[in-house]
């Protein structure tokens, strides 16, 4: 029987946990009547420990006798004087990863100084105590509500009385060990396709989560009817049969995820004239076609070492360095498990650029996350989680994920709207340095080589994780499986990159990738096309626990996973040096050069098919976009008289409002190279607009990392949109010290179904506007000679719950990556010092259309900002000149909420106040000082410079557009503003700063 240790801090001690859950029950839920809570720590160890060692155990590794009292095996909350009358206890079902447990484990193998077995493990839990008048009803909506996550946790909610009877009873529920069990017998099935009919084939793709159309099944049941197919397979024992292993696998690899097969379609648009264009890949044409033709132009000046072809792209930081940067997705997991989501999210990312060339050091995480509001109080379909418990799961994740990992986490934004509420949009990104030679190689290429042998290193497979590819090519909906689920461990990661880069350093591999996507089917895949085809023994494939099926372990995404290709005369000292540091590494097969897919257990062959049919066979979508301008409603209200409370009203919405609750919980110091943080000013809590970073302590050279996303604009026009993304990510970057010439851009595009169904009839329009996104995304990107390096797409962004569908506005995040030459020049946002100048640089234009300003008022409108590409383009670059003389003491970008919203951040960031003159602000057609105030027209600045600096400034800056001084920066910590002699707003800066600090000041 396993051994029950429980542990709680000294109630005299705050216990922040059960206030935590006492705030959510309060506000969250509506349990006004709760009056405490406090919580246990629960270990249940199922290791054979004499009874006599376990005090000593106990006061060495899991409690500390200053803060804590715990209990061997009888109930602690028995004697605690904490009045309560309800227990929750939550814990992990089977097969849930438990990081916690793993740690404990390797805790009580340090105390006994022996291994312990693959049975032996700890598995851990949480109980809550509450004191309150509820009812049971109350307390398992608690349980369910805020508590437990029914897909991966089970729960017990009982009362005081019932508990201690059933702590005491032969049947003790507190005992349950959560253990994997089943059938461990190996079944590789086989399917006849030539047999079926149409409705069979889609019935066996729908049944097995295949995500595969009808032709797809086709083409795969064609393949198996091939002459030379069949001979190939009957010399290695299979018949024409297809097996589990093989479809599966090309499922995965076919999948929307890994193929994007949307992007890579033929694509018929119609742009509204009638007249008929034809495009061959979106991909091809606007992104490919737009990097190539930016790096033809740069020519010698092209910064580019690795775009489109490895797990991140790569330019170049100097001499010695190149800088790989990726940024995914984890959009259904989140939705699922917004904790494990989003922590397989960032620990995933990391291993992109981490399995990059030869590898990279990662130097910075970046999290950008899309969420329906906090205070959502519609009713919810049922499946979905509350809006407030997806934010506080994700964030949470993505804070331990990249904490414990030893990354700072130093750029991001949050955006809020309902239509997330049925799948939140979860970004991730990361980004690393690469030596540009490693043991005489080129460290930002790597080639797998026949002989080589394949090397597993780090966790081990399970359940967790299949079908993940598959599963984000579709759209959320009851059935979605659990097992696509995964919880990320960041500790056994951090082993395995630091042994990987000693093992890069030795020069003891040829070639290395991670386990995402599609786990071993992925990884191995992948890097067979660079040595022409593998061998893999699945059987030899180390397991978390029996019971997985073949197809299962190629399958599996379970996390900390690196593929590495290793030299046959290099293994042994790789293997050895994996044992010194406490990493699993695990030879599964070679790499060859037969062409041939080619899986083996127990020593049969079980899969058996051409690597170019499973990379390159996949037929091309044919799909048919057709585009219709949206019109809404013009708005007409008479202007507001009282524009210091509209001010308000926008500084506390929860687009504009301080995230600082959000990044206060991450890490942007450790590794000590951050210069510009996500928080600055003279209180360390203004917005920055980007980050700038030194990856390389013995130089000044740095690195700004800045983001663009505007979904509201896809209500009007995604042209436009994409062009504002990408705008506000450069102004961002160019607000710091970033130079346009040197910026790279990643894109990621989150989609609605747009592919014309009976479930999405409107496909034609919501594919017409990805089209129109691609193509203002290559003209924003060409005009400014802005590459895209890399990128990613997620097309099924719908959720059907109830049979209630949800979809998110057409979403593109653009991601900028830019050099500056000495960190030492690097500019933030907050106003320095009284007396200095404030000046407006960009006209504002009556482009109030999807602003925050008009959604205040439930107002869309039409008239969307426009960017002037090339004027803004000529005033980035005369910025750029400014910062780099010195000439600025302060920038910041105009962004949501406009000009108005700009210059109270601005202010108060630098505890600070202004006067300013709004008959100078350089306006065209406008009349109505709402619209001068918050129109979101793009490319614009407010900067501040000393009166000395007036003259150098403007004669740098009158060949750029429109600029005017505005008026100046005072001690008197107010915002005035006036029009026409007139004072029309006057705000103290602390009442604007609370109003932008109080709405997510948890």
């Amino acid at each position: 029987m396993a051994i029950r240790l429980e542990v709680a801090l000294r109630e005299d001690l705050r216990d922040a946990l059960g206030e935590k859950v006492l705030k959510g029950c309060r506000n969250d839920l509506g349990f006004s009547s709760i009056r405490g809570c406090r919580t246990i720590k629960v270990y249940l160890i199922d290791i054979d420990i004499p009874k006599e060692d376990l005090p000593a155990l106990v006061e060495s590794a899991f409690s500390d006798p200053v803060t804590t009292r715990y209990a061997i095996d009888s109930p602690l909350a028995q004697g605690l004087k904490f009045s309560w009358n309800w227990l929750i206890e939550v814990g992990f079902r089977p097969g849930v990863t438990d990081n916690e447990g793993r740690v404990a484990k390797e805790a009580i193998e340090n105390f006994l100084n022996r291994p312990l077995g693959k049975d032996e493990a700890v598995y851990t839990a949480k109980a809550y105590l509450f004191d309150g008048d509820i009812s049971k009803e109350d307390a398992e909506k608690i349980s369910r509500d805020l508590l437990a996550n029914e897909l991966i946790e089970r729960s017990i909610v009982v009362s005081k009385d019932e508990y201690l009877t059933l702590f005491n009873s032969s049947q003790n529920p507190f005992y349950f060990i959560p253990k994997v069990t089943g059938d461990s017998k190996v079944i590789v099935e086989e399917f006849d396709l030539s047999s079926m009919s149409d409705e069979a084939l889609l019935s066996l793709s729908s049944s097995r989560v295949l995500a595969l159309n009808l032709k797809e099944m086709h083409t795969i049941r064609d393949y198996f009817l091939r002459k030379d197919v069949i001979e190939e397979r009957k010399k290695v024992g299979l018949s024409e049969k297809i097996t589990d292993v093989e479809l599966e696998a090309l499922a995965q690899t076919w999948s929307e995820h890994c193929k994007h097969k949307i992007f890579n379609a033929k694509i018929h648009y119609d742009d509204g004239s009638g007249k008929e264009k034809v495009i061959d890949s979106l991909f091809d044409t606007y992104i490919r076609g737009a990097t190539q033709k930016i790096r033809d132009e740069k020519g010698e000046k092209d910064f580019c070492l690795s775009v489109f072809k490895d797990n991140a792209g790569v330019i170049s930081l100097n001499d010695s360095y190149g800088v790989a940067f990726k940024v995914e997705t984890h959009n259904s997991p989140s939705a699922l498990d917004p904790y494990g989501g989003a922590l397989t999210g960032i620990v995933g990312v990391n291993r992109d650029p981490f399995g990059t060339g030869l590898g990279a050091q990662l130097v910075f995480n970046t999290d950008i996350f899309c969420f329906g509001p906090p205070d959502y109080d519609k009713p919810l379909p049922k499946g979905l989680l509350h809006p407030k418990r997806i934010f506080e799961g994700v964030r949470e994740g993505v804070e331990h994920g990249g904490n414990q990992s030893g990354i700072p986490t130093v750029n991001g934004s949050i955006v809020f709207d309902e239509r997330y509420v049925g799948k939140p949009l979860v970004f991730c990104g990361t980004g690393g340095i690469i030596p540009k030679e490693i043991c005489n190689r080129k460290g930002y290429e790597k080639k797998a080589r026949p002989g080589d042998a394949i090397v597993m290193c780090g966790g081990r497979i399970g359940k967790d994780g299949i079908h993940g590819a598959t599963f984000s090519s579709e759209e959320l909906h009851e059935g979605s499986p659990a097992t696509a689920v995964q919880i990320g461990d960041p500790i056994t990661q951090k082993k395995m990159t630091d042994f990987l880069l000693r093992a890069r350093d030795l020069c003891l591999y040829n070639s290395i990738t991670d386990n995402g996507a599609g786990g071993l089917s992925s990884s191995v895949g992948e890097m067979a096309q660079e040595a022409g085809g593998f061998e893999l023994h699945l059987d030899k494939a180390p397991l978390k626990y029996a019971g997985l099926q073949p197809w299962e372990i190629l399958l599996s995404e379970a996390q900390e996973r690196m593929t590495v290709a290793v030299p046959q005369e290099k293994l042994d000292e790789f293997l050895a040096l994996s044992e010194k540091m406490g990493v699993e590494s695990t030879v599964l097969g070679r790499f060859t050069d037969t062409g041939k897919f080619h899986c083996l257990y127990n020593g049969k062959t079980i899969a058996y098919l051409d690597l170019d049919f499973v990379h390159n066979g996949v037929p091309q979508l044919e799909l048919v976009a057709k585009w219709n301008q949206p019109n809404h409603d013009e708005p007409d209200f008479e202007e507001p008289q009282d524009l210091g409370k509209e001010l308000k009203n926008l500084l506390s919405s929860y687009n504009i409002c301080s995230k600082e609750y959000v990044v206060r919980q991450y890490d942007h110091e450790v590794q000590g190279g951050s210069v510009v943080k996500p928080l600055t000013g003279a209180m360390d809590d203004g917005p920055s607009d980007a980050a700038v970073l030194r990856p390389d302590l013995d130089s000044f050279e740095g690195l700004v990392v800045s983001h663009g996303i505007c979904p509201r604009y896809s209500d009007i026009d995604t042209y436009h949109m994409a062009c504002c993304a990408v705008d506000e990510a450069v102004r961002n970057a160019v607000s710091v010290g970033a130079e346009l010439d040197l910026m790279a851009g990643l894109d990621n595009f989150c989609w609605c179904d747009p592919v014309q169904s009976e479930k999405t009839p409107d496909g034609h329009y919501k594919l017409a506007q990805l089209v129109r996104a691609n193509q203002g995304l290559y003209d924003i990107t060409t005009i400014y000679g802005v590459p895209c390096i890399s990128g990613k797409d997620s097309m099924k962004n719908d959720a059907i719950i109830g049979g209630v569908k949800i979809s998110i506005p057409p979403t593109l995040l653009f991601s900028v990556i830019s050099r500056i030459g000495d960190v030492r020049l690097a500019v933030t946002l907050d106003a320095k010092r009284p007396g200095d100048l404030v000046y407006v640089l960009g006209a504002t234009y009556p482009e109030l259309g999807a602003s925050e300003y008009y959604a205040t008022k439930g107002i869309i409108g039409n008239t969307i900002p426009k960017v002037r590409f090339d004027e803004a383009k000529r005033r980035y670059m005369a910025l750029t000149t400014a910062i780099k003389q010195g000439l600025v003491a302060s920038c910041h970008d105009c962004s949501d909420g406009g000009l108005g919203v700009c210059l109270a951040e601005t202010a108060f960031s630098g505890d600070l106040g202004m006067k300013i003159n709004l008959d100078e602000v350089p306006k065209s057609d406008v009349s109505r000082l709402d619209t001068l105030l918050f129109s979101e027209s793009q490319s614009r600045f407010v900067v501040t410079i000393r009166p000395e600096h007036k003259e150098a400034f403007e004669r740098i800056m009158e060949n750029s557009g429109p600029i005017a001084c505005v008026g100046e920066i005072t001690e008197e910590k107010v915002l005035e503003m006036k029009f026409n002699e007139k004072t029309v707003m006057k705000e103290n800066i602390i009442d604007l700063k609370q109003a932008w600090k109080s709405p997510l000041d948890y």
